[in-house]
């Protein structure tokens, strides 16, 4: 805000006030990162056009800035704390699955490993398992968040942005996830002794 204060006189009397002067200008930017910036750039107007003579006085709402910046900084420590939650529950959602797998199919573990599979063959193909149904997960959650933020965009006219590097880190971090839970099940196929899945019923 930039304000154009009518001071008292000297000797206590107020100065006629000019009614054709601007007491106050309300300047509004759709950022707040280019506050300070666009202060700038209007003081140095404004200095040009008073001659160089600085009878005004430009006010930027700081506690507001500092107030919304820590909202906004809280709102995102939530945001992070449910994604690790859910990405939690999503890994070991993943892990039980593929666990069950391993219980089902080890009979063909059993027949893979007797014509010369390697241990590191059966831990591979469950690990590209468990990383394509993370993967597979991901890609659905992408395009669901790119569909709900363009909704809101469209309907609520609420401005959302998606990155090409925010769509990047999913797509690493859903990989990632499936990868780490889906250890223990392939090292668990990768352990089963040939003979004993053999005679599995």
């Amino acid at each position: 805000m930039i304000f154009f204060a009518d001071e008292d006189d000297s000797d206590g009397s107020v100065v006629e006030k000019n009614y054709h002067q601007i007491d106050r200008l309300v300047v509004t930017v759709k950022e707040t990162n280019v506050l300070v910036s666009t202060a700038q750039i209007i003081k140095r107007l404004l200095e040009r056009r008073h001659n160089e003579v600085v009878d005004f006085e430009i006010v930027i709402p700081e506690e507001q800035l500092k107030q919304q910046q820590e909202t906004k900084d809280t709102f995102n420590m939530m945001l992070g704390a449910i994604a690790s939650i859910s990405l939690l529950i999503g890994g070991i959602g993943i892990m039980n699955i593929m666990l069950a797998s391993v219980l089902e199919r080890i009979k063909e573990i059993g027949i893979r490993l007797s014509i010369g599979a390697r241990k590191v063959d059966i831990s591979q193909q469950f690990l590209f398992e468990a990383v394509l149904i993370s993967v597979s997960g991901g890609v659905i959650g992408i395009l669901l968040g790119i569909l709900i933020s363009t909704l809101l965009d469209r309907i609520l006219d609420i401005q959302t942005i998606v990155s090409v590097m925010s769509v990047v880190l999913s797509f690493v971090v859903a990989a990632g996830v499936g990868l780490i839970f889906g250890i223990m099940p392939a090292k668990r196929a990768a352990d089963q002794d040939p003979v004993v899945s053999l005679r599995h019923e």
